[in-house]
């Protein structure tokens, strides 16, 4: 874990939307995957972002590249907003922001050479022209690969070296910040948590910037300086953390926490079960949208969207029961 910089964050988020249309039609109606999300992401940190599927943690990370085009808010990047930038404009931003895909079987081409998958991102660049071989030759063994790696194809690697050859990829143009977009969730046990700890050396050596997006709680406790937890395309809960786990004060949080493995299966525990499923995007609950599924929601919630409420240094909950609740003990059975 790194301690707080009281520098500028590299990347700040506010009020980011990025809605979907569902046809070609004029007034089709719209997914709403991402829906006014606010968080910075401070520099030399890694940053969880968690939640169910569909809560708009994938949208939210590869909005943040510019991979999908914003509706509304604003994205800036070390200063610089960023979220209307033409193509060719945004191309040396580019450079400094980079991706590690979620599948490392679909996001290595096939046809290509490791020297090839990742001379492309030098040749984009014009990056180390005279000593191309060498560059690739220092990156794979960083990853913790050998040099003579560079002449094979994917199909000749497991799944683990392959998210491997995808770490050196994104680190080919020497960025400065990555999105990990669930880079070990398609991975085995044991080789998670060797990408895991190779991204926290690589996090610490080489000064990184990360946005670590992952549904699995404990990757996040190990790995995460800070944490931003989303549902339905909104933050409900934000912080450092160690404080948002230790005292998760929104009741989604709280949920979350209590459905999450602990080491010692004898320790008194007791799950939260949310009633119903999570609503449609197209059609998201007024107000709080997490009402629906609230054990403590009241009227109220029906009809005021909560903003963020100081719940501690650093830490934020969107809940307007904050005050009320005080972070209730994980211990109810909730049908």
């Amino acid at each position: 874990m790194n301690a707080p910089s009281a520098a500028p964050p590299l990347v700040r988020v506010q009020d980011l939307k990025v809605h979907f249309p569902t046809s070609s039609a004029r007034h089709a109606p719209v997914v709403r995957a991402v829906d006014g999300v606010s968080f910075d992401v401070p520099r030399n940190t890694i940053v969880g972002l968690v939640g169910e599927s569909g809560s708009g943690k994938t949208t939210t990370g590869r909005a943040l590249l510019r991979l999908f085009a914003p509706t509304a808010g604003r994205i800036e990047f070390d200063g610089v907003d960023i979220t209307r930038l033409t193509e060719k404009a945004l191309l040396p931003w580019r450079r400094r922001m980079q991706i590690v895909f979620q599948d490392p079987y679909a996001s290595l081409n096939p046809r290509m050479t490791v020297a090839e998958i990742l001379g492309e991102a030098l040749d984009t660049h014009q990056l180390a022209q005279q000593r191309r071989a060498a560059r690739i030759a220092e990156l794979l063994e960083r990853v913790g690969l050998d040099a003579g790696h560079a002449r094979r194809y994917p199909h000749e690697f497991s799944g683990g070296q392959r998210q491997r050859i995808g770490i050196a990829r994104a680190l080919a143009v020497e960025p400065a910040f990555i999105v990990a977009d669930e880079p070990v969730s398609a991975l085995d046990v044991s080789v998670q948590a060797q990408v895991l700890n190779l991204l926290q050396d690589l996090q610490r050596d080489l000064g990184l910037t990360m946005l670590f997006v992952a549904h699995d709680l404990a990757v996040v406790d190990y790995l995460c300086d800070e944490v931003v937890v989303m549902y339905l395309g909104r933050v409900m809960e934000r912080g450092p953390t160690r404080e948002v786990y230790g005292n998760p004060r929104h009741p989604y949080t709280q949920a979350l926490l209590s459905a999450a493995p602990v080491p010692d299966p004898r320790a008194p525990r007791s799950r939260i079960l949310l009633k119903g499923d999570i609503p449609s995007p197209v059609d998201p609950p007024s107000g709080c949208v997490f009402r629906t599924r609230c054990p403590h929601a009241v009227d109220a919630c029906a009809q005021t969207v909560p903003p963020p409420a100081e719940a501690g240094p650093g830490h934020q909950a969107a809940c307007l029961r904050l005050d009320a609740l005080q972070a209730e003990p994980l211990n109810r059975t909730i049908a």
